[in-house]
């Protein structure tokens, strides 16, 4: 049995210009090309398209995954090391997810009595359960811009890498306690956390208004992506979406 482009896009939620830049760098060939132009994939490419996602999910460039399909001797083992691997994720999770609900009740307790964070005397516990990775892992749907990210990232240095990351992260909480003020996606302070998040992303490949729209839906859309807002505070991945929306309306369009 052989499924089309679009059907393949709908099952997985990839988008079909995903896959044709999969076929692209080799990454996920089609079974079969048929007589009018269109793809058709077949059980063992689902497979394999099934790998590629658990992978990307698992914060690994296209790259790394790339060279991974290519080594992989047996399929079912491949899929037991994936399985151990997302159970180590759903861990590290629930590890950053207490990091997070620490950092709010310290950030609470010392606004209400003044003094400083108690973690500031061991500020590496702020970052507990973060990855040094996820800044360009939930691109999967922008395949250029994740690629763009990737080439950036391997020029980088492990502590120049943590570094961005950390900044990345402190942005996130900023915007979480924002949201938590009531503060409207379109404020000032808001658009200036998206200013600063657009031209990151503006130094590494120029970002269009309706492409910069279509990733802040993709922080409600992609689930992995989702999560990680929504481990900073409940109702960050709108938040982010709107504010964005505000964003490429006011200043990209």
């Amino acid at each position: 049995m052989a499924w089309p482009t679009a059907e393949v896009a709908r099952m997985s939620g990839v988008t079909a210009r995903t896959l044709r830049h999969y076929d692209e760098i080799g990454l996920l060939p089609p079974a079969r090309i048929g007589s009018n132009g269109h793809r058709y994939y077949e059980e063992a490419q689902l497979l394999q398209l099934q790998q590629i996602l658990v992978l990307r999910a698992l914060g690994m460039g296209l790259s790394e995954i790339s060279r991974i399909l290519a080594a992989q001797v047996d399929e079912l083992e491949a899929l037991r090391g994936h399985h151990r691997r997302l159970l180590a994720e759903r861990d590290r999770l629930d590890v950053l997810a207490g990091t997070v609900s620490r950092t709010i009740a310290e950030l609470e307790q010392s606004r209400m009595d003044g003094r400083p964070m108690m973690s500031i005397n061991r500020p590496e516990n702020l970052f507990e359960g973060v990855r040094s990775d996820q800044y360009g892992e939930n691109l999967r749907d922008f395949p250029e811009l994740a690629e763009a990210v990737e080439r950036h990232t391997s020029t980088m240095g492990e502590a120049e890498i943590e570094a961005g990351h950390r900044k990345r992260t402190a942005q996130m909480i900023r915007l979480g306690e924002l949201l938590a003020a009531g503060t409207p996606a379109d404020a000032e302070a808001v658009q200036a956390e998206i200013d600063a998040q657009y031209r990151a992303l503006a130094e590494l490949r120029a970002v269009s208004a309706e492409e910069y729209r279509a990733i802040g839906r993709s922080c409600v859309e992609n689930e992995p992506w989702r999560a990680a807002y929504e481990a900073i505070a409940p109702g960050l991945a709108e938040y982010q979406r709107d504010a964005i929306e505000a964003y490429a309306t006011t200043r990209l369009s």
